[in-house]
């Protein structure tokens, strides 16, 4: 398909254009990124949601409700779900989320998988490319799902506007072991799976951490309680997010964190960019093969040979 009509079906709604599109992104093909560059200029309008934490809490139930209740207000809505990558295919696990089908035939709603494929703090490394993707042909609200590895998971604030964290009643001592990772990036926290276990004494052991949480702001993240296979208790955190972006929005803030991200974008392409230079320059030359061979036999170390494939750059 070539790259003009490609964009046009992809501006156009065409979700197998769309999928077509982020595909190419992420396998680094020249011609999903010239197309990217095209679409630079529409983004900023969809607000990004991040949604993670534990496996099994239920972020995918949780998000397939959201998503309904976001219909009927009318609103369009794209999910980039990160699974874990199997090690055959290297794809994602669970493939197009099953728990998701109910919105297959809605024009409305776009989902899309996307394997880690290795990549640590719980995204895929075409994550922030996908985002861009769908906000730029107009999506109201984008969540990001990630692939519940636990604390690790922290590279969603860096894509996400709100992130919401999604814990189950009977963590315990789980919840000390979070708070050093996942739990310090909350805006919004959410004990699903309310009907089962204490909730309340997980929502009280919450408040208690969030409590020892150095406060930046005068944003207070809300504990809310859902039943999210029922619905219960979901519109309610639709709302607190809401409250957050207003927060967000009325300070200024907003527009900050998104700028942030709009450098660690530029970082990100011009490392990749450079490493990819010098391994590509020192492989022809063959002296990352020579000096893989002298740190093997103890002449050098690591550091010292890459100090010397940074002076030949």
């Amino acid at each position: 398909m070539p790259p003009n009509n490609l964009l046009d079906d992809v501006l156009a709604g065409s979700h197998q254009a769309v999928a077509r599109l982020i595909s190419l992104v992420e396998d680094g093909d020249t011609e999903g990124y010239a197309i990217l560059r095209r679409l630079h200029s529409r983004v900023g309008r969809a607000y990004v949601v991040g949604v993670t934490g534990p496996p099994g809490a239920g972020k995918s139930t949780l998000v397939d409700a959201m998503t309904k209740l976001l219909r009927r207000e009318g609103k369009t809505v794209a999910i980039v779900a990160v699974d874990p990558t199997s090690p055959f295919t290297g794809g994602a696990i669970l493939g197009d989320r099953i728990r998701m089908q109910d919105h297959a035939t809605d024009s409305g709603v776009f989902i899309r998988s996307m394997a880690t494929r290795g990549s640590l703090g719980g995204l895929a490394p075409g994550t922030s490319d996908a985002v861009k993707i769908l906000d730029a042909i107009g999506y109201d609200v984008v969540f990001i799902e990630t692939v519940g590895t636990g604390q690790a998971e922290v590279d969603v604030v860096g894509a996400a506007d709100t992130v919401a964290i999604v814990l189950v009643p009977g963590l315990g001592d789980a919840v000390q072991t979070l708070k050093a990772g996942i739990m310090e990036i909350g805006d919004v926290f959410v004990v699903n799976k309310a009907d089962h276990g204490d909730p309340d004494r997980t929502v009280t052991e919450l408040k208690m951490m969030l409590g020892l949480k150095p406060q930046t702001g005068t944003w207070q993240p809300p504990i809310l309680k859902t039943v999210a296979t029922e619905g219960q208790g979901v519109k309610p955190v639709l709302d607190a997010i809401e409250r957050h972006r207003r927060h967000l929005e009325e300070r200024g803030l907003l527009a900050d964190k998104r700028h942030r991200r709009r450098e660690a974008e530029i970082l990100r392409v011009l490392e990749a960019r450079v490493r990819d230079r010098v391994v590509q320059t020192a492989r022809r030359s063959g002296r990352l093969e020579e000096l893989a061979r002298r740190v093997h036999s103890g002449e050098l170390d690591p550091y010292t040979a890459a100090d010397e494939l940074d002076k030949e750059d």
